[in-house]
């Protein structure tokens, strides 16, 4: 159970348009502000905002000249927990190459939502009370979206009560299981 948890809370620190694309850019030793904004093709003031919360997170370092000894050293080092999160981000950058849908991970809850749904939550507020944070109105939204992309298989249940029961869909079943295990394996 701690396990699942663990898993949802880590694909939950990997969404965003950029966590992904600059995580998966800095190699062992880290990367320099100018090299980062040319590769990713990224507005400064964006990448600065999303350089400075990784830095809150935990998962960067932010070294000043002085820290580096050499002004062509890396300036943004990453930690233990950044380490651990390029790794998970390798595993989520092959699972959405295998769905095919494009960048997941891009969506506020995306990847959190088909997770829960591959630990066998099938009822609307299971999946709910198993995203600590999320309102039902964007689980509701980020439901339909899958289901709309073929993600997502949405039945109608009569047991107890009438109600719609979701289950990931034939194409991501597999990579998405296959996600949460190597998710569980970097925990």
């Amino acid at each position: 159970m701690i396990k699942k948890e663990e898993i949802l809370k880590l694909s939950r620190e990997l969404t965003g348009q950029w966590t992904l694309p600059i995580l998966l850019s800095l190699d062992e030793r880290g990367g320099r502000f100018t090299p980062l904004q040319n590769k990713l093709g990224i507005a400064p003031s964006r990448l600065t905002a999303n350089l400075k919360k990784m830095i809150a997170d935990g998962l960067l370092i932010h070294l000043s000249p002085q820290d580096r000894r050499h002004p062509l050293l890396p300036e943004y080092v990453l930690t233990d927990k950044g380490r651990l999160h390029r790794e998970a981000a390798r595993a989520v950058q092959l699972s959405e190459q295998k769905i095919g849908q494009g960048r997941l991970s891009d969506r506020a809850w995306g990847l959190s939502v088909l997770l829960t749904l591959n630990f066998n939550n099938e009822r609307f507020e299971d999946i709910r009370k198993s995203l600590t944070g999320i309102t039902p109105r964007q689980l509701s939204l980020r439901l339909h979206d899958f289901h709309d992309g073929g993600l997502v298989c949405k039945q109608l249940s009569e047991e107890p009560r009438p109600s719609f029961c979701y289950r990931l869909g034939q194409p991501v079943q597999q990579p998405i299981h296959r996600l949460s295990i190597d998710l569980a394996s970097l925990l």
